[in-house]
């Protein structure tokens, strides 16, 4: 794949349909089955698809109302298979207790991603008891099937390891992990073999690490450049842009895909943001919020696979996940976003 296609954004048609006053999801032909319906050709050489649009007047004729709309996604660059561009991070916002208040509002956030297209969701041993309330959501709306789960080993030697990852895919009702990540580098090297041997046996699909600060690009630099990963987590945000200079091009360069966390820079963009418009040339690129227009810079970098915004409120998800529609930013936009940003702060 070259630098060029690396990163290439798809449309992802992830679709359910329900009948009004029914909460039963209709069951629709398989996605095979559409798109051969359809007359669907491939997108991309690797096998990806465009979905037929559908008359509306066809769907108000059967009253139905569609769930899941179509959430940019971008290619994995180890096999090519396609992630929605944005996803959620289970950090604090999962960690919480059982009572069904609790765990209703926290089914909204997922459903809520499902419904539009999304599907990443990423964890850890380290986020207290956010395995477990996902394991049990997951489990409870039979989502299994619509959700890519990342975790992490976070500890240090090869037996602990093993015993942690075990108890994190009891916790997720997971039989396999999509993605299993070294979290901030902890005995790396240990678990990295151990994870090679775990996808060998088709345990986890895929293996990565992590970092949620800047000041570890020294070492993730070199891991990068030395090991085989699918994956790399990283921070990445409109007041902390480090990746650009070295990460974001080692990954193209070593065809990895990108998981960015703190995409809000842990609160302080909202923080200085608070009570300023969104600019009008922002909007008139498809950015109503803060939220959405931070999305979308992240989003700018075509490096970056998926971005993954923690949250526990199911409006916020919305939001988020409306970043994923429609165009990216053009790099003209981008660069004035920076400006934008760069004057505020000084």
């Amino acid at each position: 794949m070259t630098p060029e296609e690396f990163g290439k954004a798809v449309y992802c048609p992830a679709r359910r349909s329900v009948k009004e006053g029914s909460r039963r999801p209709v069951k629709s032909p398989s996605r095979k089955a559409r798109l051969e319906r359809d007359g669907c050709k491939p997108l991309m050489p690797n096998g990806l698809f465009r979905l037929a649009p559908i008359d509306p007047s066809y769907l108000q004729s059967l009253s139905w109302i569609i769930l899941d709309a179509r959430m940019l996604t971008r290619t994995i660059p180890s096999s090519g298979e396609a992630l929605p561009v944005i996803g959620i991070g289970t950090y604090k916002g999962f960690d919480t207790g059982s009572s069904s208040k609790e765990r209703a509002r926290l089914g909204d956030v997922l459903g809520t991603l499902f419904s539009f297209g999304g599907s990443v969701l990423d964890s850890s041993p380290m986020y207290g008891r956010a395995e477990g309330a996902v394991g049990e959501l997951l489990a409870t709306q039979h989502a299994r099937q619509k959700v890519f789960v990342a975790t992490k080993v976070w500890t240090e030697g090869r037996t602990a390891g093993i015993e942690q990852m075990n108890r994190s895919m009891k916790l997720l009702r997971c039989e396999q992990i999509d993605l299993m990540q070294v979290h901030n580098l902890v005995d790396w090297r240990t678990h990295l073999a151990t994870l090679r041997t775990w996808k060998a046996e088709e345990r986890i699909r895929y293996l990565g690490i992590t970092h949620y600060s800047s000041s570890a690009y020294g070492e993730l630099e070199k891991i990068m450049r030395a090991e085989a990963l699918d994956f790399v987590q990283l921070n990445y945000s409109l007041d902390d842009r480090e990746a650009e200079r070295r990460l974001l091009p080692l990954a193209v360069e070593r065809g990895m895909a990108v998981l960015v966390n703190l995409p809000f820079g842990q609160g302080r963009l909202f923080r200085t943001l608070r009570g300023r418009p969104v600019p009008s040339w922002m909007q008139e690129a498809g950015c109503e919020t803060w939220s959405q227009a931070l999305l979308k810079f992240t989003l700018a970098h075509k490096a970056v696979t998926c971005v993954i915004p923690g949250t526990a409120n199911p409006d916020h998800m919305a939001e988020n996940c409306r970043a994923g529609d429609g165009a990216m930013l053009e790099e003209s936009l981008v660069k004035k976003l920076v400006a934008f940003w760069d004057s505020s702060v000084h």
